[in-house]
């Protein structure tokens, strides 16, 4: 879980008043600008570019402050704790396991398999530690965040598990990330108060079952279409000619349809898994939506192709603006309950680790 799995913010304008029967709806708010943003970015690139990447450890630091400082709920907004030495040191742990596979690949092939089959077996391990480390880090109202779940269960959820696909031949993937997500989810905490999620393996099935769908119907009208332009011609080199912006219009339709396809399943997945996830008597909303979400993808890309690069803060800005915003906290009484759990302070290699390797807890 990351910053966009903290609880959500503010009560929604016109929402009636709670009772007992009717929880009352909080809704998040982000208040960064691509502006403010813009100016921690170029000095965090500029700056880990010089150290040679070292500096990223703040950089990391410096963008989750800003952005968890920006996010409100009811009122109060959350902040990060994490140091900068700590996820310094969990990258450098990551480098080197990586940095001496990659040799080992060029030079000492089975030593090579070897190291691969240890980072294989570590990885759960560092998923582990970089869940604790990122939930203990972020804090509400002076309250911090936890994870309970354990190293044995970890390794059953990322390590065992995933071969169901092999033995199914993928057909065994949504039941794969609902236990992922129940794994992630029940054993969170705010303070001592325990998320539980709610989502059953057939709700998974059907989100993967509608995605494949709609691809599926949206890419064979697409090549149907295509088919019936260049059968139309009946080997015409002329005519085909002629239709040649047409074919060519298809073709970027195609395009477009393969990346309007992320933005579904992210907003599928959203909203099924926060609207199944509860904090003891407080539930969730989520309300993205497929089309919003796909406008702000399509126009981000064509921002950051024009500006080479140069919108990505402004494009970062508004993809987190919608999907926090997108968010409620449907509360069941007062948020002034919960009560503050003291856990030890955890390792930041495991955030290093999944850092370096790209891992995305959040969906």
């Amino acid at each position: 879980m990351e910053e966009l799995q903290s609880p959500p913010a503010a009560p929604v304008a016109g929402s009636p008043d709670p009772s007992p029967a009717q929880p009352r709806a909080y809704a998040l708010t982000f208040h960064a600008h691509g502006g403010e943003y813009f100016r921690i970015w170029i000095v965090n690139l500029l700056l880990t570019i010089l150290t040679l990447g070292i500096y990223s450890a703040w950089a990391k630091v410096r963008r989750n402050q800003y952005f968890y400082a920006s996010t409100e709920l009811a009122g109060a907004s959350f902040e990060y704790h994490g140091k900068p030495m700590a996820i310094l040191k969990g990258r450098i742990i990551a480098v080197l396991m990586i940095g001496a596979y990659n040799l080992a690949l060029k030079f000492a092939p089975l030593l090579a398999l070897a190291i691969g089959l240890v980072l294989m077996a570590v990885i759960p391990w560092f998923i582990w530690k970089s869940l604790q480390f990122r939930l203990y880090n972020t804090s509400y109202r002076g309250i911090r965040f936890g994870f309970d779940g354990s190293a044995r269960e970890a390794y059953f959820t990322y390590l065992l598990r995933p071969w169901l696909n092999v033995l199914t031949l993928g057909l065994g993937t949504p039941y794969i990330h609902h236990s992922l997500k129940d794994f992630q989810h029940s054993e969170s905490r705010f303070g001592k108060a325990r998320f539980s999620f709610h989502a059953s393996v057939l709700s998974f099935y059907k989100v993967y079952g509608i995605f494949v769908a709609v691809m599926l119907t949206g890419l064979g009208l697409l090549g149907w279409l295509f088919v019936m332009r260049v059968k139309a011609a009946q080997g015409n080199v002329a005519l085909l000619m002629e239709q040649k912006y047409e074919l060519v219009a298809l073709a970027f339709a195609f395009y477009a349809w393969i990346f309007a396809l992320f933005p579904l399943f992210t907003t599928l997945l959203q909203n099924l898994i926060w609207n199944q996830t509860r904090l003891e008597p407080h539930g969730f909303r989520s309300s993205m939506r497929w089309s919003r979400l796909t406008v702000i993808t399509l126009s981000n890309f064509v921002g950051m192709v024009l500006t080479l690069g140069l919108f990505t803060p402004f494009a970062q800005v508004r993809m987190l603006r919608y999907r926090i915003e997108s968010m409620a906290l449907l509360s069941q009484g007062s948020l002034d309950d919960f009560v503050a759990d003291t856990a030890a302070q955890v390792s930041a290699t495991g955030e290093g680790l999944a850092d370096v390797l790209d891992f995305d807890l959040s969906l």
